[in-house]
């Protein structure tokens, strides 16, 4: 049997091959709270609503990082950002590492980026097409570039995968009235902000850039169903959730995550399995018919989809690096979470703050700053996500979890060694990451505002450099 065969229809080309079309479509700072089909009946999701009624959806799956670069990095090469260089925003990934792009080329896929790119260098993310958002008259944000992705899907002449990746719900939002706090669905974590004025317009516009991503959706749904056969995997998720955007906390890291593929996936299943971000390519790897290296963090779920209940995961991992962003900070956390318990560990806690400083003024004041700006978290944090799910309830200091904190503490630093972590257990290793030309600590903006005293006075030897950035 040939790899493929073209078969005409008015509309264009559909392609039937042996190795399936791999469509990744990836919002941008959406929480999984905020989906019909995930429990909120006060948002409009029809599009993903109608991905999770035609296949699979996944109730524990994870990013990482809960920001834009890190959390596609993993996608991309799947490993996680640490091991994979970026575990800043705005970072590269290390050169050395080799991505989608190269791991599916040599495959006999296209691989193809149309929107939002925010990876680099093109070294590593060297895209067989790209097309950049379009911008789009009366919308806050670009769209994607329809046009280009229907061209693509009526014409391919071979297996391809295509990430499609908007800018929404990411704001600006659409300036829209605020409703009363009725039409919006509150969580533990902002309970509090019903009578906030404030908070509930920007709800509002929130809540209408989650439409005008479900519209775009749409599109490419109907085009995938117009143009492609049933052997194309559609996968749709959102890089994290905005609530807890910077944070290692569920509201952050646990993503949507939907999957269909009308050959090979039932209708309207669920799956409790613990997945994460460098799982794809592993995933993607074994659907082309490869063998993903053992240097990948990630395992392939492909049984899973096909109907497995065996777990691929004891654990998955977090990474908080406040450094390198608008409001940068010195309060760098990790994270271990197994489907029942999660245990963080905020290196720079005001509890242990003085233990990080060492012999420099200007860089300890700039460790006392970071701890001071996060003064309520602490030192540890231990969840029992089964009975607590909003993380409301720090269990790290009750005796009768003692053993079930240390396991993890212990299992999480095991996994920050083989990562090659800046940070371990040490006494005074709190390294400040040399940002390049923004996001300096040292420097006023609207987002940080330091003391006229520290204003320039760290020095290039007082950053622990990556000679990779």
């Amino acid at each position: 049997m040939p790899l493929y065969l073209a078969l005409f229809f008015n509309t264009g080309f559909a392609i039937a091959q042996e190795k399936p079309n791999i469509i990744f479509f990836l919002a941008d700072d959406q929480n999984i709270t905020d989906y019909g089909c995930y429990g909120n009946d006060k948002v409009k999701t029809p599009g993903v609503d109608r991905l999770a009624k035609e296949g699979m959806i996944f109730y524990n799956a994870f990013t990482a990082q809960a920001i834009c670069a890190p959390s596609r990095s993993q996608l991309f090469t799947g490993n996680y950002p640490l091991k994979n260089g970026c575990f800043m925003n705005h970072a590269k990934t290390k050169p050395t590492m080799k991505s989608v792009t190269t791991r599916l080329t040599a495959l006999g896929y296209e691989v193809v980026l149309a929107g939002k790119s925010h990876v680099q260098p093109s070294s590593v993310y060297h895209w067989s097409k790209e097309w950049q958002p379009v911008k789009t008259e009366g919308k806050p944000r670009a769209y994607i570039p329809l046009d280009s992705i229907a061209d693509y899907l009526k014409n391919a002449e071979k297996p391809f995968c295509m990430f499609i990746t908007s800018k929404y719900p990411h704001g600006k939002y659409f300036d829209v009235p605020a409703k009363s706090a009725d039409n919006y669905t509150f969580f533990p974590y902002d309970n509090k902000q019903k009578d906030n004025q404030d908070y509930l317009k920007k709800l509002a516009g929130y809540y209408r850039n989650i439409e005008e991503d479900n519209i775009q959706l749409d599109h490419v749904l109907n085009m995938v169903d117009q143009y492609l056969g049933d052997n194309t995997l559609f996968i749709y998720s959102a890089d994290h959730g905005v609530n807890g955007k910077y944070t290692v906390y569920d509201r952050g890291l646990n993503v949507p995550f939907v999957v269909r593929w009308p050959k090979e996936i039932k209708a309207n299943t669920k799956s409790d399995a613990l997945v994460h971000y460098t799982d794809v390519l592993p995933t993607f790897i074994d659907i082309a018919g490869g063998k993903a290296p053992k240097e990948l963090d990630g395992k392939s779920f492909l049984k899973i989809l096909k109907g497995s209940k065996k777990e691929i995961h004891q654990y998955v991992y977090g990474v908080r690096t406040s450094q390198n962003i608008l409001a940068a900070s010195v309060s760098p956390s990790r994270m271990i979470r197994s489907k029942k318990y999660k245990y963080i560990r905020n290196f720079n806690s005001v509890e242990v703050v003085d233990q990080n400083l060492g012999d420099n003024e200007a860089v300890n004041a700039f460790i006392k700053m970071g701890a001071l700006k996060f003064k309520n978290l602490p030192f540890e944090e231990l969840y029992d996500i089964e009975k607590d799910p909003f993380e409301q309830v720090n269990l790290a200091k009750d005796p009768k979890y003692s053993k079930t904190k240390d396991q993890l503490a212990k299992a999480m630093f095991e996994w920050m060694k083989n990562q090659g972590d800046i940070l371990d257990d040490t006494e005074g290793n709190m390294p400040l990451i040399h940002p390049g030309k923004r996001f300096r600590l040292d420097q006023q903006s609207k987002y940080i505002d330091i003391p006229d005293s520290l204003v320039n006075t760290l020095k290039k030897e007082d950053y622990l450099t990556l000679d990779y950035l």
